[in-house]
């Protein structure tokens, strides 16, 4: 069966995502195309439409390279995923039943449990399960893909930054007081937790990533 541009656009993304191919990374259709055993053609196409979403820079003559990460790329990815999610979270509000609130609260109970075991893999699992679940009672099928793609991006900047020790405390505090408000069919609570929840989440990151360079500094000295 040929493989399709969109599939291996799929495949890049997945690498850059799992940091295979890290943030800055130059790349070429050669290497591409070896790598997943392909011709150019589908390589160069898929290239094309990462470009389009901004995950990739095509330069004339140069190549491609994953992009670099900076405060302006961080700001329009919360920009896009706080919009959707707030109007996700006031439609699951006004649709969600009893059965959802018990499954929310089991989600959470299984993410403050890793919390306390210190599993921050499985943390980050049912943290992903939780705000899937709110989108799935919020039934926007349209919405969902884009919602799911920009979770995997930085998803991607999360590891490859890290998190700060007190981040997944908060995180637990947003989800109970989301749940609360979902429970009584509070639209305009739900959407204002669910921003501050990603406004949050957003300068976390940005701080992370200015104390990037410090922290490999301080890292070299050790070694």
């Amino acid at each position: 069966m040929a493989t399709s541009n969109l599939d291996i656009g799929l495949r890049i993304r997945d690498d850059i995502v799992s940091g295979t191919l890290a943030f800055g990374a130059r790349i070429t259709i050669d290497a591409l195309a070896t790598r997943y055993g392909v011709s150019h053609m589908p390589v160069r196409e898929a290239l094309r439409e990462l470009q389009g979403e901004g995950l990739v820079v095509i330069e004339p003559n140069r190549g491609a390279r994953v992009r670099t990460i900076d405060s302006n790329f961080v700001d329009n990815l919360f920009e896009i995923r706080t919009a959707l999610e707030v109007m996700m979270v006031r439609r699951a509000a006004q649709r969600c039943t009893p059965d959802d609130i018990a499954g929310l609260h089991a989600i959470e109970d299984a993410l403050e449990r890793h919390i306390a075991d210190a599993d921050h893999a499985a943390v980050v699992a049912e943290n992903h399960r939780f705000h899937q679940t709110i989108n799935r009672i919020a039934d926007n099928v349209d919405a969902l893909p884009i919602v799911d793609k920009h979770w995997m991006l930085l998803a991607a900047l999360w590891r490859n930054f890290g998190y700060g020790e007190a981040r997944f405390a908060g995180v637990a505090n947003d989800h109970r007081h989301l749940i609360g408000a979902m429970a009584v069919h509070d639209q305009e609570a739900a959407s204002v937790i669910m921003a501050a929840h990603a406004a949050k989440a957003k300068l976390e990151l940005l701080q992370r990533i200015a104390l990037q360079p410090v922290v490999a500094m301080r890292k070299r000295r050790r070694a």
